[in-house]
């Protein structure tokens, strides 16, 4: 009787490792690798970059400080970097407590999403053994790696330009707009991650789309206007709040002279 109902048992775990393709089991142990090279040791490394670790210490302080990314708790200095990653890395530490392992976590976490990213995206054009290694190598990559451990903002952006591209390769394909307009967004919020360095890919996708795409001349170039007006508003909302609100309501821009963030970016 027993052993009848071990069987039993036993049947659907059967079934659903079966179900479980190579391809999956071969990117999970990727994801894995890559988790294991982000977050093992993690707290090791401190509060890392101590004055972004200053700037979330105070942003948990008051909607005021989080929202314009108050280097100090009582809000006369912004940092030097647009919100984003700091948004990140605020919440988290406003989930688990402020400590290394909150304020570095969400770096981690990109850098593994990024490797996933990057699966989805090769794998389906170049098939799976393109899409293995591609993730295995991003995965392993020194820089990635080094910037997933750290609370600077470049792990969130390398996410951000990876899905970024994959949006955009849609566009090239399919002459989109949706996907075009998707590209830009993801560009926007990179933007508003670590400035100008967003725009690193702007060039480079736009190029591809206008001798790529599908549809006439004319109609890629609507598309990529379009596309870009959106990239300017989305990486602009931030910047303009600020700019807006009286110098006497907010933080003093930090690493300015003007206090402008459109001046710092």
């Amino acid at each position: 009787m027993n052993g009848a109902v071990a069987a039993a048992l036993a049947r659907p775990q059967r079934a659903v490792l079966g179900r479980i393709a190579p391809r999956h089991l071969a990117l999970g142990a990727i994801l894995a690798g890559s988790a294991v090279l982000n977050v093992n040791r993690l707290a090791q490394n401190g509060y890392a970059n101590t004055y972004y670790s200053a700037a979330v210490k105070s942003m948990l302080g008051s909607l005021h400080n989080f929202f314009f990314v108050a280097y100090d708790p009582g809000g006369l200095v912004s940092v030097d970097k647009p919100p984003l990653a700091l948004w990140a890395q605020a919440i988290s530490a406003k989930v688990f407590g402020f400590g290394p392992m909150s304020l570095l976590l969400p770096s981690a976490i990109a850098g593994v999403l990024a490797v996933a990213a990057l699966y989805r995206i090769v794998a389906p054009r170049f098939g799976t053994v393109a899409g293995l290694l591609s993730a295995a190598a991003l995965a392993g990559f020194p820089s990635l790696v080094a910037v997933a451990r750290d609370n600077n903002p470049d792990a969130i952006l390398v996410l951000l330009m990876v899905l970024a591209c994959g949006a955009a390769l849609r566009a090239v394909e399919t002459g989109r707009l949706r996907s075009l307009v998707w590209c830009a967004v993801l560009v926007g919020l990179a933007f508003n991650t670590k400035m100008l360095a967003a725009y690193l890919v702007v060039p480079g996708i736009a190029v591809a789309y206008v001798v790529c795409a599908p549809g006439s001349v004319r109609r890629r170039l609507v598309h990529l206007t379009a596309a870009g007006l959106v990239m300017v508003v989305v990486s602009g909302v931030w910047i303009t709040a600020v700019d807006l609100t009286p110098a006497s309501a907010r933080p003093w821009v930090g690493s300015t002279r003007d206090n402008s963030e459109l001046g710092l970016a």
